[in-house]
């Protein structure tokens, strides 16, 4: 009697674990139902294999990006649309939100676990800089270009001709929000250096150094126009020049070539044009080959954040913004619609 009561039970409270899961859940059944129907998760691969494929995707949330509120949400869509990695500030309470967007994305479907990235400042790397400046110093009757231009909405005026109110965790301040502000430079003049031929150069003696201590798998990201994806179709093009130049090559270091750095919803085009996207030779006559991908994926970041940021700041109703974005769930299912509109560009998704 007691063996028969104890499975009864445990019978009964797993029908009652599931009942209850069901009802929790049902909020996300259009996203469940949508990302099934695109076949990710029969799609995505281990983070591996997409690089030797050539469809990896990376999210780069961004190496001085500290919107936990916003890591943690886009880390939560992405997850669910896909990615293989997600990039992010070397920075306890950044990589704790991406881990928990993972893990609030696996509860709502047991997808793959994406990598995840922590970019660390070797030198003065352009995306680990902050703007700033002391708005007092502006004039009363400036038209606030910055604030204009910032794709980070990371510049704020607290006065009541602010035209635009920044929907965040943390209090607004005025001038920059340092943690928002990925440093992308379009708020004041910035150079940018181009190493043109000693590039593969450079490449051998860096990988000639790490070389003899290189115990994991060599990605080289091909930063063509720094921090502009999002500005339009033309941002792209560096991004996919410098990779047909790379690929051409036939003396560069070992490591697989992931483009970043302008890329956006043109960078796949632009790559099927040069005989890039998914190809392990450059042409036909090309002595170059691999028996992998040539270019094993792309990286998304200003694009990618700006896509699903529409989204995550379209509540104005509520102060701190969408919050847990998996607490709204049409909000969520235009995010997620967004993600795989961009990721399965390259995973080739059943869109």
């Amino acid at each position: 009697m007691a063996l028969h009561f104890s499975c009864h039970a445990a019978a009964l409270n797993t029908h009652l674990h599931c009942k209850l899961n069901a009802t929790v859940n049902k909020p996300h059944e259009k996203v469940r139902d949508l990302i099934i129907r695109s076949k990710v998760p029969s799609i995505t691969t281990v983070p591996q294999k997409s690089l030797q494929k050539g469809n990896w995707v990376k999210l780069i949330c961004g190496a001085s990006f500290e919107d936990v509120v916003d890591v943690r949400n886009l880390s939560l869509v992405y997850t669910l649309a896909g990615v293989d990695c997600i990039d992010c500030a070397a920075d306890l309470a950044v990589v704790n939100a991406v881990n928990e967007g993972i893990d609030a994305a696996r509860t709502i479907l047991p997808i793959r676990r994406p990598w995840v990235m922590i970019s660390v400042n070797d030198d003065e790397d352009l995306h680990f800089r902050k703007a700033e400046f002391d708005p007092d110093d502006c004039p009363n009757d400036c038209s606030r270009p910055c604030e204009k231009i910032c794709p980070a909405n990371a510049i704020s005026f607290q006065d009541a001709f602010s035209s635009y109110k920044v929907l965040t965790s943390f209090l607004l301040q005025p001038g920059v929000i340092t943690e928002r502000c990925y440093g992308c430079g379009r708020c004041f003049p910035v150079s940018l250096p181009y190493i043109g031929d000693s590039t593969v150069s450079m490449m051998n003696k860096m990988y000639s150094i790490l070389e003899q201590d290189l115990r994991c798998l060599n990605l080289w990201q091909l930063d063509g126009r720094p921090m502009s994806g999002d500005i339009g179709r033309g941002a792209t093009r560096e991004s996919i020049a410098f990779a047909l130049r790379l690929a051409s090559t036939n003396n560069r270091p070992p490591g697989f070539l992931q483009l970043a750095g302008g890329t956006n919803a043109h960078t796949v085009d632009g790559l099927r044009k040069q005989n890039l996207f998914q190809t392990a030779t450059v042409s036909e006559s090309s002595r170059v080959s691999n028996s992998n991908a040539l270019i094993s994926g792309i990286a998304y970041g200003g694009y990618a954040r700006k896509i699903v940021g529409r989204v995550l700041q379209s509540d104005s109703d509520s102060e701190g913004g969408v919050g847990e974005i998996e607490s709204y769930p049409d909000h969520l299912l235009m995010a997620v619609i967004e993600a795989l509109g961009l990721v399965g560009g390259v995973k080739s998704y059943n869109m």
